[in-house]
């Protein structure tokens, strides 16, 4: 008997050429589908709510695969795959859903965090973009509300993105400091390819003072990547929590 399940997970994107499966490089996916294929001992194919980019973590992600087994022990299966899979990757839970729900495109929201440290700390240099210049957050939040709405964010994409558009409903976007961190907390209907890092490397340039708290309105308007900030490292984004809705559960 085929049943569908969300997995849900958290992962350590360090080790990882980020979330989809690739020729040349040891992805999340790959991890996780050859390690169940090997316990369950049928081919197991996992679909990630989304892609994240190399070096990039997930506090919370889900995943949608079908396995074929009767009465299959749930807890069982959570706690043997964990002790199976490498430390870098953790099981949660396995939500048996509806058939055709879709770990993808039945997401109504995500959530992103971007740490920064504002100091030099050893055992953050994985975690966090080190920046140790002087920042304005009070600007960076006056320019962080230009983005909450419903806007073409074409400006923050990575260039050569296949997407059909580009428009996406941001409804949360601040940041806050954490005693020596400075975090970025952004929610959205959807997130384009590289867009958390663009924006974040963009309102960087706002609080020291590079660029206007109005520009990030004009840069929004061009619609071109070349007019918004460097894009910061992967190591410092976390995405933290999807939503989906309660129906799909069973």
């Amino acid at each position: 008997m085929v049943s569908r399940y969300f997995i849900e997970l958290s992962f350590d994107g360090g080790p990882f050429h980020g979330w989809q499966r690739q020729k040349a490089h040891y992805t999340v996916q790959q991890c996780l589908e050859d390690h169940m294929s090997v316990f369950l001992k049928q081919n197991v194919a996992v679909m990630g709510a989304g892609r994240t980019d190399a070096g990039v973590h997930a506090k919370n992600f889900f995943a949608h695969t079908d396995i074929d087994m009767k009465d299959l022990d749930i807890n069982d299966f959570v706690y043997k795959m964990n002790r199976f899979l490498p430390s870098s990757v953790v099981l949660h839970n396995l939500h048996p859903v509806k058939k055709d729900a879709h770990a993808r495109f039945d997401a109504i929201e995500r959530s992103y965090k971007y740490y920064i440290t504002t100091v030099k700390d050893p055992f953050l240099n994985d975690y966090a973009h080190i920046f140790l210049a002087p920042l304005d957050l009070t600007k960076m939040n006056e320019a962080a509300k230009y983005l909450i709405g419903t806007h073409d964010f074409s400006s923050f994409a990575r260039s050569g993105t296949d997407v059909n558009n580009f428009i996406c409903d941001v409804r949360k976007a601040r940041w806050f400091s954490d005693n020596k961190l400075l975090v970025f907390h952004i929610s959205a209907d959807r997130f384009l390819r590289n867009m958390v890092r663009a924006i974040v490397g963009t309102l960087i340039d706002v609080g020291r003072g590079q660029i206007e708290v109005e520009d990030v309105e004009k840069i929004m308007s061009y619609k071109n990547r070349q007019y918004a900030g460097k894009s910061v490292p992967g190591k410092g984004l976390f995405l933290c929590k999807i939503n989906y809705p309660e129906h799909l559960f069973l």
